[in-house]
């Protein structure tokens, strides 16, 4: 059996009984990164045979994970911290253990995205993971353009190199906004900040961070649709869009079935 396990995602305690016991119980660990792991690993006593399966060898690991189940190994794979998949590695292997037809589980545990949504006091009965931003500039402005009508809490990955870089682009793209930056999750010295994406006050930068964003108000899910077609297309143009993606991006606005026929006519 292959078992996804959630890990702490800052303070150790975290972890729950059943967690514990599955990787008690399993004959390898796969883990992110194994000098990372094998402080909470140490912590609860735990010694197994630890291999590396992170995002720049998902590929090939994933295969040699499959190789261990085969044998009739168990395995549990986790990341730094949270839940594997989760902007963690671990996609990968899934689509290959459902390819081979392959057994595979989950351990629940603690998520950054949701205790920050939890303690920002934003909108937690709808709200959709955005994770992190893309590096590269037209898919950010794809992967915001989808959920910038949303009337739910955004929850956004931030890394601290990408801090104030990804704030400006949010204002750019959203308009000022009400969000709330948490950092130091369940640690002693857990942080929260309000302010609004015009007005960014002076921050810590330190560690990765978690920034909820308030959803769109009504008149602004609507503004959009209110231009006409050509200017709907035109808008996506001007952020950067070929026109085949602003084709598709106003059908979904706009729920049209099958947007090149109707955009066109």
């Amino acid at each position: 059996m292959l078992y996804f396990v959630a890990t702490p995602i800052g303070n150790l305690g975290d972890i729950s009984l059943r967690a514990l016991e599955t990787l008690k119980s399993v004959d390898v660990i796969a883990c992110e990164d194994t000098r990372v792991s094998i402080k909470l690993l140490n912590h609860y006593q735990i010694k197994k045979q630890l291999i590396s399966y992170h995002k720049f060898n998902e590929k090939v690991s994933a295969k040699g994970i499959l190789n261990l189940l085969k044998e009739g190994k168990n395995v549990a794979v986790i990341s730094d911290s949270g839940m594997p998949c989760i902007s963690d590695p671990g996609s990968t292997l899934v689509d290959l253990l459902v390819s081979e037809n392959q057994p595979y589980t989950v351990i629940p545990g603690a998520n950054a995205g949701l205790c920050a949504l939890i303690l920002s006091g934003f909108n937690a009965k709808k709200f959709t993971f955005v994770g992190f931003l893309s590096e590269n500039k037209k898919e950010k402005i794809i992967q915001i353009e989808d959920v910038k009508n949303f009337s739910g809490s955004l929850i956004i990955y931030v890394s601290p190199h990408n801090l104030l870089k990804d704030l400006s682009f949010l204002y750019d793209v959203l308009g000022d906004r009400k969000v709330c930056l948490v950092c130091e999750i369940t640690k002693m010295f857990e942080k929260k900040y309000y302010f609004s994406l015009n007005n960014i006050p002076e921050l810590e930068i330190k560690g990765e961070y978690v920034l909820i964003v308030e959803g769109a108000s009504i008149d602004k899910q609507n503004e959009i649709n209110n231009l006409s077609i050509n200017e709907h297309i035109e808008y996506y143009l001007a952020q950067g869009m070929s026109r085949n993606e602003a084709i598709k991006k106003v059908g979904k606005d706009r729920n049209i079935k099958n947007p090149y026929k109707n955009l066109k006519s």
